[in-house]
């Protein structure tokens, strides 16, 4: 590789890094790592409360379990756009999943009201949602930024 390539390169990585350490992208990579642990941690508990006796949805809860706590955690020790994808992705399928279940029902289950932990929860769906999408924005603008200056 020639010494510009490789100068270009790392001044790239450079450019991500920064605009990806900024204070109030900081802020909302907590804020989404919140989010989704939230998420998760509520279908944890409705898990334990009787969700895990449900044919398909149970399980289901038990993987929404499983890939919050992977995304959350990673979301907080590593800086990467896929983790904000997933995030993105995992807010947004959570909370359509929710609405499903609330209006024409999903695999038998037919959600009735909307309780606190209904509300928490979807609350932290959307944030995991539009926070994940804010992540990438900001991600493909700075590499958009390393590019042009290269």
């Amino acid at each position: 590789m020639s010494e510009s390539v490789a100068t270009r390169r790392q001044s790239e990585a450079r450019s991500v890094v920064t605009a990806e350490a900024t204070p109030a992208l900081q802020v909302v990579r907590g804020l989404v790592a919140a989010a989704v642990l939230l998420s998760a941690d509520i279908h944890l508990v409705l898990y334990l409360d009787g969700f895990s006796d449900i044919p398909v949805i149970g399980p289901l809860f038990l993987v929404n379990v499983v890939a919050g706590l992977i995304i959350g955690v990673g979301l907080l020790i590593i800086r990467h756009w896929f983790l904000a994808f997933v995030a993105a992705g995992f807010g947004a399928a959570t909370f359509a999943a929710y609405l499903i279940s609330a209006t024409v029902g999903l695999f038998g289950v037919q959600e009735q009201t909307w309780d606190a932990q209904a509300v928490l929860a979807a609350g932290s769906e959307i944030v995991a949602a539009v926070g994940g999408v804010v992540l990438l924005v900001a991600w493909l603008r700075s590499r958009t930024r390393a590019n042009s200056m290269g």
